[in-house]
């Protein structure tokens, strides 16, 4: 359905009201840079892993009504490339028309970030832009969503239609604001709008925004200072995962750190309903601590695949588990909601579990794959915005 028609005629600039799901736009001279965490967050970030991650458009979307049956978006997108790793595919646009997926296109050319996971060191070269084109849309007037890779950093060049586009008016539904790692963030999705979180909220009738952060859910100050200042009617966060395979804290320091996270969230969002997530199964770091490490080994079997590295011994010292973690949390939400009736809390196994493992392993024994995401978008939507759940009608 991508046609390499030689020109559309109307070009639209690319403001803040076409665009659904990032924080801030910045204006550079290579186009317009979506970003999920404000400028003045950033500067408080000196790690790179959280800045490529921020910068990745994960849930973002651009939003219009229009009579356009062509659509040619220009962008610069950022190519990641891993020392020792099989090649990455290009990151994936999917077109929305009326609440529907109708096509998908990846863009060509652009920058290209070459990262050694073993030397903790990034390397860009810069390249062209490129231009992804939707053509045959249908007639007549529709809402047109281009979700933009949740992988791969894209800075918007230009967006040109055979017709003018204007903004959607506010649908009036409720904003829900998530929080979480990698997984959230989409992984191994299938595709920007089939993340979990995005079909769960395809599913829930609300809008999206995705902090799900590769590798950055770490419980920092600036990110619940950004949840907080967030205008949402739903709030999630989903927390651990990170924090063990970065092997960043000891539960000495985390009982405090999620109070606080949650303490800075309520100072914004003092009603609002929250929901606390437990981590999903992750056999590797079930009982036994972090660090992980990527296992090079498997890099011949056309996956990089992971490995815990720490010692299941460490427990006694405060080293964090996934099961530490999902016992702590509990006991911190179960404490707090003695005083707030809006505190809820989700285990993460309801989501993907033992059961799951059997029937969908984690391909790198980390994150999950496009059936993975699906399946929990669905039982996400099933239990949080169902009748009876946290974000349901009858909450």
């Amino acid at each position: 359905m991508h046609t390499e028609a030689d020109r559309t005629p109307v070009t639209t600039p690319l403001t803040d009201d076409l665009v659904r799901g990032a924080l801030e736009l910045e204006h550079t001279g290579r186009g317009v840079l979506p970003h999920r965490l404000p400028g003045w967050a950033r500067a408080q970030n000196t790690d790179g892993q959280l800045a490529m991650a921020e910068a990745q458009p994960a849930g973002v979307r651009l939003v219009f009504r229009t009579r356009a049956t062509a659509v040619a978006l220009e962008t610069l997108p950022t190519k990641r490339v891993y020392v020792g790793a099989p090649p990455r595919p290009d990151g994936l646009y999917d077109l929305v028309v009326d609440g529907r997926l109708v096509d998908q296109a990846t863009a060509s050319g652009g920058d290209t970030l070459t990262i050694d996971m073993t030397a903790g060191t990034f390397e860009t070269v810069p390249g062209p832009p490129g231009t992804v084109r939707f053509a045959e849309l249908p007639a007549g007037v529709k809402d047109v969503e281009i979700w933009l890779p949740h992988n791969e950093a894209t800075r918007l060049v230009a967006l040109r239609t055979d017709e003018p586009v204007a903004p959607v008016p506010k649908s009036g539904r409720r904003t829900w604001l998530h929080h979480g790692s990698s997984i959230s963030h989409g992984s191994d999705a299938a595709s920007p709008s089939t993340t979990w979180p995005a079909l769960a909220a395809s599913l829930g009738g609300v809008e999206l925004v995705n902090l799900g952060l590769g590798g950055g859910a770490l419980l920092d100050p600036f990110t619940a200072r950004t949840l907080r200042d967030t205008p949402a009617g739903l709030i999630s966060v989903k927390v651990g995962i990170n924090l063990v395979n970065a092997d960043l804290m000891r539960l000495r320091a985390f009982t405090p750190a999620v109070h606080g996270f949650l303490d800075t969230i309520r100072e914004g969002h003092p009603t609002t309903p929250l929901l606390v997530i437990t981590p999903v199964l992750c056999p590797i770091h079930e009982d036994t601590p972090g660090p992980s490490a990527p296992d090079f080994s498997t890099v011949g079997e056309g996956r990089l695949q992971f490995k815990a590295a720490g010692d299941p011994a460490e427990r006694a010292a405060g080293k964090l588990t996934l099961n530490v973690v999902r016992e702590e949390l509990t006991r911190i939400v179960r404490q707090r909601s003695a005083g707030d009736p809006h505190l809820h809390l989700l285990d993460g196994r309801e989501l993907y579990g033992e059961a799951d493992v059997a029937e969908l392993p984690l391909p790198d024994q980390l994150h999950p794959d496009a059936a993975t995401h699906r399946r929990m978008g669905e039982r996400f939507a099933a239990l949080a915005f169902g009748p009876d759940g946290p974000f349901g009608t009858g909450a």
